[in-house]
């Protein structure tokens, strides 16, 4: 039966919930805040969880065009540069996994995506609006749900997801007095540059990751090999105007940065100082979930950071937003209108814990690659003598 999905949101996560929503049959209608379709920021790693889904959606030719394969994650100290631990990706990684690690920037993401959706074999069953950011939800006898844009325009349909990100409104909806968003006291600068302009010694074709004290830096390929993405993360507060909570894209300055780190490795000094110019934003976080309510309740359903944000320190907050996209449209494939409800709980009742998993681990790894004291000496440690087991993270590239 063909069900009518409004999906507040036409970020990654929303995008995704629709292609997948409609590859099952059903028409999506995916509500924008924006004027336009677009995406900025960062690149984002793609673990073989996430790339094997891409490819379920039929994304697996485009995926090839867009993005880097590093041939290994390298770990080494921020203070010195010493290399603590590597892991390898290669054959026998895609071969334990069923699917490769690879790179890509979140705008050539995007638009894969946005093409899917709307030049695709299934752009008949997606509606793409803009300028329609969702302030008021309200349902109908518990048959319908209604969404009422900033235009004053409503839409109606069996469902309404939220993926409108950390600051969602939909999330309102689904859990009155919710607390928001609180700041972490951590700052992220992002830098992007063509590995054309570097010095030799800055490119690189692999996840390069420095840890340091309250810092860590990493640098990887995105847009098939030819730019490189870099970012830091300190504990500190964010320069200037990126203090604003809901703005993460603000203008940044190297001085602000070194301010920040401090002395740090030769090799990473040169690879900052060679960045054109650097982005910031104040990073917040919510705690992990507790169970399957924060994620659905009736016809209201959450996915990616509206549900459950997570700190960059997994590399998995894409990830997870994608993950959810197609759990949603498999609890919903085949459900008749009277069954949505029950289709969601399932849904939530099948994401939670995992989400749950991946939030406190990426808490735990913030801990980790900041440590100072014996705890860094122990984590260097353990860095050098586990190398790549250590790294590894089977029970999430497996999933």
């Amino acid at each position: 039966m063909t069900l009518q999905i409004l999906i507040a949101g036409g970020g990654i996560g929303g995008l995704a919930a629709a292609l997948a929503l409609a590859q099952q049959g059903h028409r999506a209608e995916v509500l924008e805040q924006a004027a336009a379709f677009r995406e900025v920021g960062a690149g984002i790693q793609l673990g073989p969880n996430v790339t094997r889904r891409l490819r379920a959606l039929g994304l697996h030719e485009g995926l090839a065009r867009i993005t880097a394969r590093p041939e290994m994650l390298r770990v080494r100290s921020a203070h010195d540069g010493l290399e603590l631990a590597r892991l390898p990706f290669g054959d026998a990684f895609r071969r334990r996994y069923g699917a490769p690690y690879l790179c890509v920037h979140r705008a050539d993401l995007h638009t894969l995506l946005l093409e899917a959706v709307r030049n695709g074999a299934v752009a008949a069953q997606v509606g793409l609006h803009t300028d329609a950011r969702v302030l008021r939800v309200s349902t109908r006898g518990g048959e319908a749900v209604c969404a009422e844009s900033s235009r004053a325009r409503a839409w109606e349909g069996d469902a309404l997801v939220g993926a409108d990100g950390l600051w969602s409104h939909v999330r309102s909806a689904l859990a009155e007095n919710d607390p928001p968003a609180l700041p972490t006291g951590h700052t992220a600068w992002r830098a992007l540059v063509p590995q054309a302009d570097l010095p030799a010694a800055s490119r690189s074709t692999r996840v390069e990751v420095w840890l340091g004290a309250r810092l860590h830096a990493v640098a990887y390929p995105v847009r098939g090999g030819d730019w490189l993405n870099v970012v830091v993360l300190a504990e500190t507060a964010p320069p200037g105007d990126a203090q604003r909570a809901q703005d993460w894209d603000q203008a940044a300055s190297l001085a602000s940065l070194q301010q920040a780190t401090g002395r740090t490795s030769p090799q990473l000094q040169a690879l900052l100082e060679a960045m054109p110019g650097w982005r910031a934003w104040s990073l917040h976080d919510r705690p992990p979930l507790t169970g399957a309510g924060q994620m659905a309740n009736e016809r209201i359903a959450l996915l990616g950071d509206a549900a459950h944000p997570m700190l960059p320190y997994l590399a998995q907050g894409a990830g997870m937003a994608i993950e959810d996209a197609l759990a949603l449209a498999e609890a919903l494939k085949g459900v008749a209108r009277a069954e949505v409800p029950a289709a969601l709980a399932r849904y939530a009742d099948a994401r939670w814990a995992r989400n749950a998993r991946v939030q406190a681990r990426a808490r735990r790894n913030g801990e980790i690659f900041h440590a100072t004291g014996p705890m860094r000496v122990g984590r260097d440690l353990a860095l050098r003598l586990g190398g790549a087991k250590v790294l590894d993270v089977p029970w999430l590239y497996a999933g």
